[in-house]
């Protein structure tokens, strides 16, 4: 089934068969650039705004759309053609507003402090799919008066485990909504494969790997790919997408009391920083809770200490700002609809 966000050119000429070549331009532009529904697309005849609406349907039904208390942070659970869901979280700062998206629904990476691992994998989204959701998410901050200028995709699901309609949904979002490739970051457990890919791309998006270890024996526990692709073999293909895109390397770091929260991880984690031409960058993410994984987050004091620990031994490293953990649409929370605990570290 031809989709809004999943037809190409060619098959919207071809949907237009009986159009003025022009038609397909307008279109275009209304869907990519104006963020438009068929049936506010102005320019266009009533009757063929009305045929878009059949031609041109949805593959994101909205089910649920749920604001944190502070108004910031907005998340979306859609339901897909299958029944599989998804959540889409938008999020607005003083200076930008960002969408993180889903990739897959559920994934099959397995790390247990993650709410969409504890849930297994469904299946694999389309490009359109990707898209739909950082416009919709998009029309949504539009109508706050803001604009959507960054991209991450750090949702449900692996990205580079879906690498080819994740890639081609990064070139629509760049040539058509118009986002500068140095907006749009892509995230991954560890996916060696995918990060060659990636560098080999033609793209600068950025990469952000979540890490949460620095030596194989914990990440094997908390990380199980870092089984098939090791810390030494993960930093290689790291290196060389550097390499390829001279951009800053992120790694994320969810902060676990008594788990990758002591000296020595900061310690084994600085030398990997520092090891690289362009120092990696280190974000610091307090562990956000989960029904499924008993452990809990570390203590601000000590995810403070932690981050003084890093900069002291040259690294550079931020601490990241939880949002929307209110609404369970805070890193790791996303579980299509399911509950999560909420609870917030001391």
């Amino acid at each position: 089934m031809i989709t809004r966000y999943g037809a190409s050119r060619d098959e919207l000429q071809n949907l237009l068969l009986n159009e003025p070549r022009y038609r397909v331009d307008q279109v275009w532009k209304g869907l990519y650039t104006e963020l438009n529904a068929p049936e506010d697309m102005t320019a266009l005849p009533k009757a063929l705004r009305a045929q878009l609406v059949d031609l041109l349907p949805n593959s994101l039904t909205l089910v649920e759309e749920v604001i944190s208390d502070d108004d910031t942070t907005i998340k979306f659970l859609w339901q897909l053609d299958g029944g599989s869901r998804i959540e889409t979280v938008l999020m607005i700062y003083p200076d930008r507003a960002t969408v993180c998206v889903s990739t897959q629904a559920g994934c099959a990476m397995a790390c247990g402090f993650c709410a969409t691992g504890q849930a297994g994998f469904t299946r694999h989204l389309t490009a359109g799919e990707i898209v739909e959701q950082v416009v919709r998410a998009s029309q949504r901050a539009k109508a706050m008066d803001r604009r959507v200028s960054n991209v991450v995709y750090m949702g449900m699901g692996e990205p580079l485990a879906n690498e080819e309609p994740v890639w081609e949904s990064i070139v629509r979002l760049h040539e058509d909504v118009g986002l500068s490739a140095r907006h749009l970051t892509v995230s991954t457990v560890g996916i060696i494969p995918g990060i060659n890919r990636l560098a080999s791309r033609p793209l600068p998006v950025n990469l952000a790997v979540s890490l949460h270890a620095a030596n194989d024996n914990l990440r094997d526990a908390l990380v199980p790919i870092n089984r098939r692709y090791p810390i030494k073999a993960l930093m290689e293909a790291c290196n060389g997408f550097l390499e390829s895109k001279n951009r800053r390397l992120t790694f994320e770091w969810a902060l676990i009391d008594g788990v990758n929260d002591r000296p020595s991880d900061a310690i084994e984690l600085a030398q990997i920083c520092r090891s690289f031409r362009v120092p990696a960058h280190v974000n610091l993410i307090p562990l956000n809770p989960t029904p499924g994984y008993e452990v809990r987050g570390s203590s601000r004091n000590q995810v403070q200490a932690f981050c003084d620990q890093l900069v002291g031994m040259g690294a550079n490293a931020t601490i990241r700002r939880n949002r929307g953990t209110d609404i369970a649409a805070a890193c790791g929370q996303l579980a299509a609809g399911q509950p999560v605990q909420i609870s917030r570290s001391k």
